[in-house]
């Protein structure tokens, strides 16, 4: 009776899935989809100009000395002015394409390829190779597609122990690979965040026109803040999961008795109780298994942050890479900490802010921009819309 009970959710699911009915949700989804990227390009934006040749100049209405190229306010109908008014699809339209062009933006999706490679392979590590290449395709896309539609500061973390637990991986485990996953992540910005101070110095790397741009602070306090937070979340993970999870279980049960804390209470047993459960899957694992797990994170990411790079060299002559690779990694916070799904708007407001000093062409920024949030964002949320109907079909709850 009760296993009877408990396949009624499992016929539901697949009887609600199936052809006809898969086919609107994936139309749906793709509509949505091509709506958000139609609606960006169709978006007014102001492009410097340096011939005078543009029809606005900037006022600075708010007056924090801050070219919010997305802001009307901002700017004033003139002639003969430093900026002219284009949608983004109008600055796409304007660009000289050659080989040139052809041969790096390949180059960003080749990268694009790499960084999802690396999560794949990821993940079948960390299930121990209990997921398939196709599993893992499918765990990482759907991962990154509930990541698109979460706010930033959220990220899809809990609806990634849904996804692998429906490919047959116990709850012990998906807490597991989730946790660790997310602690590779950031253990990679950690270690590589020095490295970058060392290699470029940090004189360079703050855009002083960024400062008071987000939420009124300076745009190092807020780095400092982002990394500190993250520095913090590492050590503590890692000290609990593989030293003293029961009694980091513990100290988070008495912390969360006062008054004030009190209503946190039951999420904060399921983490103390998710920390039990990653230390017991993890315990034993050999070195190797660690070396290939965080050898792929860091090849992913690496991969990641090249991606700009390679648009950039699409338009123009780079004249510092490194400079411009690094600027990524300090802009990474700006997103992460980000309350919009995907980043949306302090992305293209970030983008803008980190890069104009480094791109020659100013009015490409706009171009670069859009190419970049297509690999970024929107190759996820079509992705996801194609896998998500067909994978829900084909799943089972983990037994």
């Amino acid at each position: 009776m009760g296993e009877e009970a408990a396949t009624d959710p499992e016929k539901d699911i697949r009887s609600t899935f199936r052809l006809r009915r898969v086919m609107i949700p994936v139309v749906i989804g793709l509509l949505a989809a091509g709506w958000l990227l139609w609606h960006d390009l169709g978006e007014p934006r102001f492009e410097r100009v340096t011939d005078g040749s543009g029809d606005h100049n900037w006022v600075d209405a708010n007056a924090n000395g801050i070219v919010d190229v997305g802001d009307a306010a901002e700017f004033k109908e003139a002639i003969a002015g430093d900026y002219r008014r284009m949608t983004a699809r109008e600055t796409l339209a304007s660009i000289s394409w050659t080989w040139k062009s052809t041969g790096f933006v390949l180059l960003a999706l080749l990268v694009t390829a790499f960084r999802d490679l690396g999560y794949i392979y990821r993940i079948r590590v960390l299930s121990d190779g209990h997921l398939g290449w196709r599993q893992s395709f499918n765990v990482t896309f759907l991962w990154e597609f509930a990541s698109a539609l979460t706010p930033s500061v959220v990220g899809g973390s809990g609806i990634a122990m849904f996804i692998i637990g429906r490919e047959g991986i116990a709850l012990g485990r998906a807490t597991a690979i989730v946790l660790v996953t997310a602690l590779m992540d950031e253990l990679f910005y950690v270690l590589m965040v020095p490295i970058v101070f060392l290699a470029v110095g940090m004189s360079d790397l703050f855009p002083a026109l960024l400062d008071k741009a987000f939420w009124g602070l300076p745009i190092k306090t807020i780095f400092w803040i982002g990394y500190g937070f993250i520095l913090l979340l590492v050590a503590i993970i890692f000290y609990s999961v593989f030293f003293r999870p029961r009694a980091f279980k513990f100290l988070l049960l008495r912390l969360f008795k006062l008054p004030f804390l009190r209503r946190w209470r039951p999420q904060v047993i399921k983490v103390g109780d998710d920390i039990a459960i990653t230390s017991v899957e993890l315990m034993g694992k050999r070195k190797r298994f660690w070396a290939k797990a965080f050898g792929a994170t860091c090849f992913s990411w690496a991969s990641r942050f090249l991606v700009i790079n390679f648009i950039a060299a699409a338009f123009f002559t780079v004249n510092d890479h490194l400079l411009l690779y690094a600027r990524q990694l300090i802009m990474w916070v700006i997103l992460l900490i980000s309350p919009t799904p995907g980043g949306s708007g302090i992305a293209e407001v970030a983008f803008a802010g980190f890069f104009r000093d480094l791109l020659p062409a100013v009015g490409y920024i706009g171009a670069i921009a859009i190419i970049w949030r297509v690999l970024s964002y929107y190759l996820y949320l079509f992705m996801g819309t194609v896998i998500l109907p067909r994978w829900l079909r084909r799943t089972r709850w983990a037994a």
